[in-house]
């Protein structure tokens, strides 16, 4: 099967929007530490530089279409108290044809073994026990096996022990190894560390073992997932018992897989929901449960938009962007500006310089009177500068925006991509390492780590003890990672 990863899921656009809960530690996590416009894979730049080595594919984290949750709309967990139950879990039940066995839904965990730790298996591998000895990170054994233990394991960044926490508890509830396709009693409680697992093992690229494991909840429409399917446990109430943001997942799910067809399907139907959900309290004059449901509404579009960008539809981006601009006045400057913004970098996405200039125009003519650039123009400006070769003046404008926001690992990359096209290959790199010196725990990412390794290959046959050194950091700083090590660091070459 082929597996696609768009460049791995913001958990915190999950989050959003849900009741609180002690799951709400790992939405701030991931909320807080992020840039203010992360770099994604989900399609390559058509802008690539003149000249460019065609061995280096740093640029096309570079000029991201991708949409953030936080860039564009208000955090929608701040309605979350404002709202009643009723309103939250407003969902039409499954119809249950009298004298016919209702499907029942029927999950279990699918491996008797806990994620490994890939940094242990690699530092293993490549630097030996005596190197093993030093890395002490928080395990699955060393905290409560209950609710504060899964919140210090999300907190402490050690997402597969959490992974592996959800499915010994999972297992009290008789959903653990072994159980899948056995009737089981569905509470908020059992479902929420569900949605956590499964939203866990998207942000770690775990995709086999999700796929397996979100298979029998369908799309949350059969009847035991809804509270009127147990009138004597919850006295009346009414509604999914599954959160919002479980839906959002298991329609995004076919994205991972490589299916994306199969996602935009799941999330137009999604959508139609949402919006006549949203429809409906409108007309009933209750504002603030209306604007709730727009703002989930919007959440589905944002996961719509990164669907199309991986499919290439850039006429329906187009068109969705501008339904949510032009049709919806609720939103506020400060979101329609940030919504301009991403339309821009869509479009040096599909290298339309002139495009983007635009949106970006329209985007600066939203900002506050005489106030001065921010991060947001700043960036702008500098992407539009690289995509047309101007590399040296790029690089400063990059270079204010990082004095405004330091340490932000998107600016760092495309600074370093502007001195690599300019010929400074030792500069690009000095640039990486100085800034993992400086914060190693936020600069020790993903897509840092493999621009650094692809540098370290082209500046020197002999690049072994460079990325080794580099694994001896991840093995000090970094308690997990989304991707592997092999593919992070190009370890294969050195193995």
């Amino acid at each position: 099967m082929e597996q696609k990863n768009s460049g791995g899921p913001s958990l915190s656009q999950y989050f959003a929007n849900d009741p609180p809960s002690f799951f709400d530690e790992l939405a701030n996590k991931e909320s807080a530490g992020a840039p203010t416009q992360q770099p994604t894979n989900t399609a390559a730049s058509n802008t690539r530089p003149n000249g460019a080595s065609a061995a280096v594919n740093i640029s096309d984290s570079t000029f991201n279409g991708g949409f953030q949750p936080t860039e564009y709309v208000h955090n929608p967990a701040e309605l979350a108290d404002t709202v009643s139950d009723e309103v939250r879990n407003f969902w039409a039940p499954v119809v249950v044809e009298p004298g016919i066995p209702p499907m029942l839904t029927m999950p279990g965990i699918h491996s008797p073994n806990d994620l490994p730790d890939i940094i242990a298996d690699a530092v293993l591998k490549h630097l030996g026990e005596v190197e093993l000895s030093q890395r002490k990170i928080l395990g699955v054994n060393n905290v409560t096996q209950d609710e504060r233990g899964l919140r210090s394991l999300i907190a402490a960044g050690c997402y597969r022990a959490a992974v592996n926490l959800t499915g010994r508890l999972l297992t009290i509830y008789g959903q653990g190894y072994g159980r899948t396709g056995q009737p089981a009693k569905h509470s908020p409680h059992s479902l929420q560390l569900w949605f956590t697992r499964l939203a866990l093992l998207a942000k770690l690229g775990e995709y086999e073992l999700l796929q397996a494991e979100a298979e029998p909840f369908d799309q949350l429409n059969r009847p035991d997932v809804y509270y009127e399917f147990y009138p004597e446990m919850h006295n009346g109430k009414t509604g999914s018992i599954a959160c919002f943001s479980f839906r959002l997942l298991l329609a995004e799910l076919p994205i991972y897989l490589g299916n994306p067809q199969q996602a935009m399907d799941r999330l137009s139907e999604l959508f139609v929901i949402t919006n006549d959900i949203s429809k409906y309290y409108k007309h009933t004059d209750n504002e603030v449960a209306a604007e709730f449901w727009n703002k989930r509404e919007i959440r589905v579009l944002h996961s719509f938009i990164n669907c199309a960008i991986i499919m290439k539809k850039y006429n329906l981006i187009d068109d969705i962007i501008r339904d949510m601009i032009l049709d919806r006045p609720e939103l506020a400057k400060e979101e329609r500006r940030a919504l301009f913004s991403a339309w821009g970098r869509i479009y040096l996405q599909i290298g339309d310089i002139f495009g983007a200039e635009q949106k970006f125009a329209e985007a600066r003519r939203l900002r506050e009177i005489n106030s001065a650039p921010d991060l947001r123009d700043l960036v702008d400006k500098g992407l539009i500068t690289l995509a047309k070769n101007d590399f040296p003046e790029a690089f400063a404008i990059f270079q204010k925006a990082l004095h405004l926001e330091s340490g932000n690992t998107m600016i760092l990359n495309n600074m370093g991509v502007c001195l690599l096209y300019a010929g400074k290959l030792k500069d690009a790199i000095n640039l990486y390492e100085r800034a993992i010196n400086l914060n190693p725990q936020k600069s020790l990412n993903e897509s840092l780590l493999v621009n650094l390794s692809t540098l370290y290959e082209l500046e020197s046959n002999n690049s072994k003890s460079k990325k080794l050194n580099l694994l001896r950091l991840i093995s000090k700083y970094k308690p997990d990672l989304n991707i592997s090590l092999e593919i992070c660091l190009k370890l294969q070459a050195v193995s």
